[in-house]
C-alpha cells in the first residue's frame, strides 16, 4: 500500500510541475517580448534593467539625455552633473 501511496504522490507532483511550466509558457507568449513595467527616471538607475529598456540604453543620445553614461567596462552610471 505505500508504494502505491509514493506512486500516487509522484503522479501528482509531476503533473502538478508540467501544468505550472505550461502556465509559465503561456504568460511568456502574452506579452509579445514587450516590457512588463518600469519607467526609466533620469538621472536614476534605481531598479533598471537596460536590456529592458533598448530605446534608451540602445542609444547613446537618448541615455544621455536621460543623464547615463557608459563606462569602458559597458556599465551604465549617472552623470554627475545630471540633475532631475
Amino acid at each position: 500500500m505505500n508504494t502505491r501511496k509514493a506512486f500516487v504522490a509522484l503522479a501528482v507532483i509531476i503533473t502538478l510541475g508540467i501544468l505550472d511550466a505550461a502556465a509559465l509558457a503561456g504568460t511568456e507568449r502574452e506579452d509579445h517580448g514587450q516590457d512588463r513595467g518600469g519607467a526609466v527616471v533620469p538621472c536614476s538607475l534605481a531598479g533598471v534593467n537596460p536590456a529592458h529598456h533598448p530605446e534608451i540604453f540602445g542609444n547613446a543620445a537618448a541615455a544621455k539625455s536621460f543623464g547615463f553614461v557608459q563606462a569602458p567596462d559597458h556599465t551604465w552610471h549617472v552623470r554627475a552633473d545630471c540633475r532631475r
